[in-house]
């Protein structure tokens, strides 16, 4: 998965389009390592464990868990991984008219 997402971010760096990742492996300086041995470069939120504030106010129980959310702020896929993401962010790109 994440030598998928790392192309996609590359491939889309032009377009309307962020990659946020909310992080539950720890205390910041953990997190700063992990991001950086597995050269992750979008941003992320360090939710400290499973059961941080972030993944229990969005309901999250397994990981990762993926939310594709369109120009308007709205959830339209949950789950989607590999091609099935890319697949769908290109679909929310096109019909926002920047893809």
């Amino acid at each position: 998965m994440l030598p998928h997402e790392k192309t996609l971010v590359k491939r889309l760096e032009s377009k309307p389009f962020a990659l946020l990742g909310i992080n539950s492996d720890g205390e910041a300086d953990v997190v700063k390592k992990i991001l950086a041995d597995n050269q992750i470069t979008w941003r992320q939120a360090i939710d400290g464990d499973t059961s941080g504030p972030l993944a229990t106010k969005w309901n999250v129980h397994g990981w990762p868990t993926i939310f594709v959310i369109d120009h308007k702020g709205v959830i339209r896929y949950r789950d989607v991984r590999d091609q099935q993401m890319e697949d769908a962010v290109l679909a929310l790109l096109k019909e926002s008219g920047a893809g």
